[in-house]
């Protein structure tokens, strides 16, 4: 666990040294700043095609107002596990590492800041878990009520049926960084 504490800090002082974490039969890579049990959890979640260093400026701001900041690269991202199913991928395995990354740190709940494609997994980590969401800040990506239209059809109505090139590359888009 590191604590960041200055705003000043340099480029490689902001991001903290990753931890391995075994979670739902992955491992996820986990940044973490700042002190645990201090109250204030906050998690931080990436989008696409993102990396937990893009909260590389919001971390010491976070540690300095108190938090104890969690910022884990997703499955498929970074080093975190590449599971080969993309069904391993569905949005009850995302929000289900994040609940057992609470379950890690000994949380019942906490805030969970999401951007892009992040800000889906928090909504929807929102809707399965309410009980471990303290409060939700989510940018970019707006909230996308498709009633009964299934996703993979509403993705071809906003984006054209080529949005499959990710999908088709045969590994999470991430593994392309």
């Amino acid at each position: 666990m590191s604590d960041i504490t200055s705003g000043a800090a340099s480029e490689s002082d902001r991001i903290p040294k990753p931890t391995l974490i075994s979670v739902n039969n992955v491992v996820l890579e986990v940044f973490e700043a700042g002190r645990q049990n201090s109250g204030k959890p906050i998690i931080l979640c990436h989008g696409f095609p993102e990396h937990a260093f893009s909260w590389r400026y919001q971390i010491p701001a976070l540690v300095a107002a108190g938090y104890h900041v969690i910022v884990p690269n997703q499955r498929g991202y970074g080093n975190s596990s590449c599971p080969t199913e993309v069904t391993d991928y569905d949005i009850k395995h995302l929000t289900a590492d994040l609940v057992a990354l609470l379950d890690h740190y000994g949380y019942e709940n906490a805030t969970f800041v999401g951007h892009d494609w992040g800000a889906n997994v928090v909504w929807n980590l929102a809707l399965l878990y309410p009980e471990r969401v303290n409060k939700i800040i989510n940018l970019a990506l707006p909230y996308q009520d498709r009633g009964e239209r299934p996703w993979i059809e509403l993705m071809e109505i906003l984006f054209g049926e080529d949005f499959y090139f990710f999908i088709s590359i045969g590994k999470p888009e991430l593994q392309m960084l």
